[in-house]
């Protein structure tokens, strides 16, 4: 069929044709937001999944929905290298140049006189261009935590001023060194005491709350952590056939089943097998050959490049310790199977495991647990290292 009509969008945070799965958080996503703008803050959200699951696509629909709120919007990617407050600076930059542009305040130029403040200690020589004097005493000690929450108080303050708030959307927070963590934390709680219109919504790695909770212990009182993952059936199904009716192509019952089945229900993969069988297809009722005839492109399109791109990072020993653990299935699975199945003591693949960790490929679910936080991992990897 027309591969210009075709309408599913697989790719990395891309918003799909029919959202399906996730109404009730972005409900309850809304009241918070409205709460926070009528001096009512509670706790901020921070979705958690694994890889595919649409964390990325969820948290920018949170975005839009502040926006319609009237809250300024800081969307920031955690970088896995690199350093979080020169990211977070220069949006805060950004927000508070609005607010200025559109009236002078008091609050809005101590703001970005804290801001300059700020910005003097960040690392390598990094530096905003902010034409305020900077404030003394405020911003400047040195400590993350304290400069933080001086920092964004005065901005909930400046924004508070102006009629508005803001949003602090985080993608990848797992990414976040400890101290930076702890320093966001310190200052939600602190923004969230002195009721102003500061809302944290984040994304991340299942690991993401014992981070939180090691940064900070009462982190679990500031901070919800939703669950999503896989949709149920009846969206999994949606999801395919929602989008292919708008263009008046339909699918058969055999057909559905097969793409279910093929991408385990996961947001991401069903995009992809939509997209992919939409090409492939020959006439406007598509059946269960073409999605056969096409399966074995789409499971080497996927190894290439969703799969490929996270395997090619890791060192020879990371790779033998996750091909160890698909061995085992799907998982979770005990750290002393996975050194069982590798033939060593479970004390010397523990630095392998951590970097692993680390780099994002596994979590812990509980004491002792290792899985996976890509979906269908372990038949990639069982597909391309004998």
């Amino acid at each position: 069929m027309d591969e210009l009509r075709n309408p599913y969008r697989p790719g990395a945070g891309t918003r799909p044709p029919a959202l399906l799965g996730r109404d009730a958080l972005i409900d309850h996503f809304g009241v918070t937001v409205r709460r926070a703008m009528a001096g009512h803050p509670g706790k901020s959200m921070i979705p958690i999944g694994l890889r595919g699951v649409g964390k990325t696509v969820l948290l920018n629909r949170f975005a839009e929905i502040a926006e319609q709120e009237a809250l300024m919007v800081g969307f920031i990617e955690a970088p896995e290298t690199g350093d979080f407050r020169v990211l977070l600076a220069n949006r805060l930059r950004k927000i508070l140049i609005v607010h200025d542009t559109n009236r002078k305040t008091t609050k809005v130029l101590r703001a970005m006189r804290i801001l300059k403040t700020f910005s003097l200690q960040l690392p390598d020589g990094a530096r905003l261009s902010i034409d305020v004097d900077a404030l003394r005493g405020e911003a400047d000690s040195g400590n993350l935590a304290d400069d933080l929450t001086d920092l964004l108080i005065a901005t909930g303050e400046a924004s508070q001023e102006r009629g508005s708030g803001l949003l602090l959307a985080i993608d990848e927070m797992q990414y976040l060194h400890e101290d930076e963590l702890a320093a966001l934390i310190t200052a939600i709680h602190r923004t969230t005491q002195q009721d102003l219109p500061v809302v944290l919504v984040g994304a991340g790695l299942p690991q993401l709350p014992a981070l939180a909770g090691e940064a900070k212990s009462y982190a679990e009182r500031l901070f919800e952590f939703p669950q999503i993952g896989q949709l149920d059936r009846r969206d999994a199904r949606d999801a395919i056939l929602v989008p292919a009716a708008s263009q008046h192509i339909e699918f058969t019952d055999e057909a559905i089943d097969a793409i279910i089945e093929q991408a385990h229900g996961y947001p991401y993969f069903l995009q992809e097998w939509g997209y992919h069988v939409w090409n492939a297809a020959r006439s406007s009722l598509i059946d269960r050959r073409t999605v056969d005839d096409i399966t074995p492109a789409v499971v080497q399109h996927l190894d290439n490049n969703f799969f490929r791109v996270r395997f090619d990072r890791l060192t020879p020993a990371e790779k033998k310790y996750l091909r160890a653990m698909a061995e085992l299935g799907v998982g979770p699975h005990r750290s002393g199977d996975v050194a069982a199945e590798l033939g060593v003591r479970v004390e010397s693949v523990a630095p392998r495991r951590s970097a692993l960790i680390s780099k994002g490929m596994i979590y812990s679910p509980a004491h002792g647990d290792t899985a996976f936080t890509v979906p269908l991992f372990d038949e990639f990897l069982r597909r391309i290292v004998p």
